[in-house]
């Protein structure tokens, strides 16, 4: 079935309008860091590359049995310019010392350039980030696995709760500044992903499945860049959303600096939207398949989704998904089709960007705040009421139950 199912999405990859080209069978990794922030003309595969040093931490807070010591002194370290909490364990104060912080070629100009960007694009970033990218990834095959078997995987609405948290924090109007968060929940998440690299390898029926000594290498955290970041990007084009040539890069920057703060190495991180959208035509789109992890979580999802959204029955939220996606993917994860909403959809979204983009400049406040108030309903309704902004990001302990 799997085969099958692949084969349907070689013929029609070309259809989607995601990759522009056909999908192909993966090959040898032969994309070269000539097209990345490091220039360096190398090839290395990205799929054989961790992140040891915060790996190593992972290992000694497991080893202490600190994550919960760990967790409560977070709660008080959430903005970019919070000093490290007391309460954390001395080699873990050590290295986030090291790491708390932007990089030296961070464009602090261009980050500031976008974040005004993310402020107008901010309802079409939500639809794309979260139900497009968000069914995506679970047709990835080796993310899927990993989130079902870990920790998240069991409790998917706290999950879903805190990868909208990184999201949300990234675009947000003061992601950068001192009062915003995201310096801090990328490094709390870079961690989240150390100890899951350190807890995944002791699950048996996540081994079973397993095709990597350990899972969200710096080519499984690329991928994902690819699922959110380029997908987005590629479907601003399709919306003929406007962008100006500095506007693209002050949102391309923005992702440069995310993945580096992940622990992605500058020789893999695209220096351009071209690179990006060659590296995720060998990365991404050619991987892509079903799974029965996947599977799962798709409709686990998707029963989220559709509670919040102002009554929006199934067949509306599945067929946004499929123009989102395509049918192919959307066919692999078993959605229903709903015609009318099809036809709905697929005339009412150009129209609604074309009106949006033409009356922005009257009332960019308005869009904006419904916009955050759209964003605050699903945060709140994820967080279950507690918050329509934030969700702690906590080091998980173990794995899934019965994992």
């Amino acid at each position: 079935m799997e085969n099958l199912s692949r084969r349907r999405a070689l013929k029609l990859g070309a259809a989607l309008g995601l990759a522009g080209v056909a999908l192909e069978a993966p090959k040898a990794w032969s994309w070269s860091s000539a097209g990345s922030l490091a220039a360096t003309d190398t090839v290395t595969d990205p799929f054989t590359v961790w992140d040891p040093v915060p790996d190593q931490v992972a290992a000694q807070i497991l080893a202490d049995g600190a994550t919960a010591s760990v967790n409560t002194a977070w709660t008080a370290w959430t903005d970019n310019g919070d000093p490290l909490p007391a309460g954390m364990p001395g080699y873990l104060k050590s290295y986030l010392q090291q790491v708390n912080q932007l990089p030296s070629w961070a464009d602090r100009s261009v980050l500031a350039a976008s974040q005004q960007l993310y402020k107008r694009l901010s309802m079409y970033l939500f639809l794309s980030l979260s139900l497009g990218s968000g069914i995506l990834s679970t047709v990835i095959p080796r993310e899927s696995r990993a989130v079902y078997w870990s920790a998240g995987g069991a409790d998917m609405k706290a999950r879903a709760a805190k990868t909208f948290t990184f999201g949300y924090d990234m675009v947000a109007a003061d992601a950068w500044s001192p009062n915003g968060h995201f310096v801090v929940t990328a490094n709390k998440t870079r961690l989240v992903h150390s100890t899951v690299r350190n807890l995944l390898p002791t699950s048996a029926k996540f081994q079973a499945t397993a095709d990597q000594p350990k899972p969200i290498s710096n080519g499984d955290i690329l991928r994902t860049f690819h699922s959110t970041a380029t997908f987005t990007h590629l479907n601003f084009a399709k919306w003929h959303v406007p962008m100006s040539a500095a506007e693209q890069n002050a949102d391309l920057h923005a992702w440069q600096v995310a993945l580096h703060l992940l622990g992605v190495q500058r020789q893999f991180i695209p220096a351009s939207w071209s690179d990006a959208v060659a590296q995720a035509e060998q990365m991404l789109w050619p991987d892509l398949a079903p799974t029965t992890e996947g599977t799962s979580l798709a409709h686990t999802l998707l029963g989220y989704i559709e509670r919040p959204v102002l009554g929006l029955d199934t067949g509306f939220v599945s067929e946004m998904v499929r123009y989102l996606i395509g049918d192919a993917y959307s066919d692999w994860l078993g959605l229903p089709h709903d015609f009318i909403s099809r036809g709905i959809i697929e005339a009412g979204w150009p129209l609604y960007v074309a009106f949006r983009e033409k009356t922005s400049w009257i009332m960019p406040v308005n869009y904006y705040l419904f916009d955050q108030f759209v964003r605050g309903v699903a945060m709140l309704f994820l967080n279950n009421g507690t918050s329509a902004t934030q969700t702690p990001v906590t080091l998980p302990s173990a794995n899934r139950p019965g994992a």
